[in-house]
């Protein structure tokens, strides 16, 4: 029987690449590239952009070249590693287990993309005033809060950690 923490990353990573490889099937099928729909005037657009570089643009170039052999390495190592991690990780470290789930889905739709088309398919759009977000997609967001989610699990578990090895001063 598979432990539990086996079972979350499975099931994330299957719900995540599912929802993140169909929105993006979607947009490829009804939205032209670069063309914008406003859906929440003045704050949400959905917008067809593909990204050859790596978050945000950075480090875009030329569909194919050598950046995107890079992204697909570096990719690869980074899936590697979170697997890795994952798997020495004690079954109880639950935020830490849905964090790494998280990450692993969003590296692996990414990565399917770039395999697949040799760029990343973005069409989140947001924007307020005059500040303007780049824009991203499901697997890029599953990252993102991925990471915001192993950040502040490791800084509560190192506080109980603290708490634990503090001396008794009856």
């Amino acid at each position: 029987m598979l432990k539990k923490k086996y079972w979350l990353l499975l099931f994330i990573c299957l719900y995540i690449l599912s929802v993140d490889q169909w929105t993006k099937y979607v947009i490829q099928q009804r939205l032209p590239p670069y063309l914008r729909v406003e859906v929440i005037y003045g704050f949400f657009n959905l917008t067809h952009v593909r990204n050859t570089g790596g978050a945000f643009g950075i480090f875009g170039g030329d569909k194919g070249g050598f950046g995107s052999l890079l992204f697909i390495v570096v990719s690869l190592i980074a899936i590697g590693i979170l697997l890795f991690l994952f798997f020495k990780m004690k079954e109880e470290k639950e935020m830490i287990s849905f964090s790494f789930s998280l990450v692993l889905a969003g590296a692996i739709g990414n990565l399917i993309d770039r395999l697949h088309y040799g760029e990343v398919i973005d069409f989140l759009d947001f924007h307020l005033f005059s500040y303007h977000w780049p824009a991203f997609n499901i697997a890029d967001s599953a990252i993102t809060i991925g990471v915001i989610l192993l950040g502040y699990g490791l800084l509560i578990q190192g506080k109980k950690s603290n708490k634990s090895q503090a001396p008794n001063n009856k």
